[in-house]
């Protein structure tokens, strides 16, 4: 079972007394979390292995660097397998209405993962009086809202006989049956599957299988496997198909992939970004909550 850090004397994040805290985790192990939610909204930073989190109906794979956005009251379900550092940043949800109400992956650059860092509750104690700490808090709002998201998400159906054939797929990603295959073994048409994957998951077929293909990826890129290797097991005929594959996916090839996560790289065309609305709220609300709440000690 994968456990995060304790926090003393504390045992459920909604009950520690901040609107913003963060906490640090580091281990090398293969585990898993029990479904759970929480009242405070969550960022999930990767700093280092490959995080996959089934929420929302979904699976989604947080690369280095990246961080998954899960809102206020979402369960969710995390999986590691290797070595992983991770910090989770905790917002009450009044301070992040503008946000989006879905999860989603966006790239965490320099400056606001140093932001996550400083609210980190298991540093050495410094005091931060309240006016600083809201301060703190309006900044990091606004670079939360200014950080673009990443497709790497992979919708699953409740339809039986589609989520008989998409579990299938991601036991064995390697096998290329077009969807009239697929549709015998599990007794459903071509028509019928083809209206199922984009009712259910918002996607084709094909656009599905290539999502589990990228997110598989790039488990397997942050463990240091090789881009021919990853191609071969996943069953493309060359290795050119797949990183064309992937770059139609991600805007990048597999090899520059975590170089430009790292530097921030902004060459992958139009991105959505995770706050809708006016972030003015959030951060005015900041400035009202801070010093209802003990100073932060660091």
């Amino acid at each position: 079972m994968m456990e995060f850090p304790h926090i003393p004397g504390v045992d459920d994040v909604d009950d520690v007394p901040r609107p913003v805290f963060s906490l640090a985790a580091e281990a090398a192990f293969v585990g898993e979390t029990e479904p759970h939610r929480h009242n405070k909204a969550q960022l999930m930073y990767v700093i280092s292995g490959v995080l996959t989190v089934r929420a929302a109906r979904g699976v989604w794979t947080v690369p280095p660097h990246c961080a998954l956005w899960i809102p206020s009251g979402a369960s969710h379900a995390g999986r590691v397998v290797g070595h992983i550092k991770i910090v989770s940043l905790y917002i009450d949800p009044t301070l992040v209405t503008p946000f989006d109400q879905d999860c989603g992956i966006l790239f965490v650059q320099p400056f606001l993962r140093e932001l996550i860092l400083r609210f980190d509750i298991g540093s050495p104690p410094v005091t931060m009086d309240c006016d600083r700490e809201a301060r703190l808090i309006a900044v990091l709002l606004d670079e939360l809202a200014a950080a673009p998201l990443e497709p790497i998400h992979l919708p699953m159906p409740n339809d039986r006989r589609l989520r008989r054939l998409t579990e299938a797929m991601i036991e064995n990603p390697g096998v290329r049956f077009t969807i009239d295959e697929w549709g015998a073994r599990v007794g459903a048409s071509n028509r019928t599957l083809s209206r199922l994957f984009q009712r259910e998951t918002g996607m084709s077929f094909v656009r599905w299988r290539q999502q589990l293909h990228v997110g598989l990826a790039l488990q397997r890129l942050a463990q240091g496997d090789l881009v021919t290797n990853i191609a071969g097991d996943l069953g493309y005929e060359s290795v050119s198909a797949f990183i064309s594959m992937f770059r139609r996916m991600l805007g990048t090839t597999p090899a520059r992939y975590f170089g430009e996560t790292i530097s921030g790289a902004s060459e992958r065309g139009e991105r959505k970004f995770l706050a809708r609305g006016d972030i003015d709220h959030g951060i005015a609300q900041a400035a009202e909550t801070a010093p209802n709440v003990v100073p932060l000690r660091r």
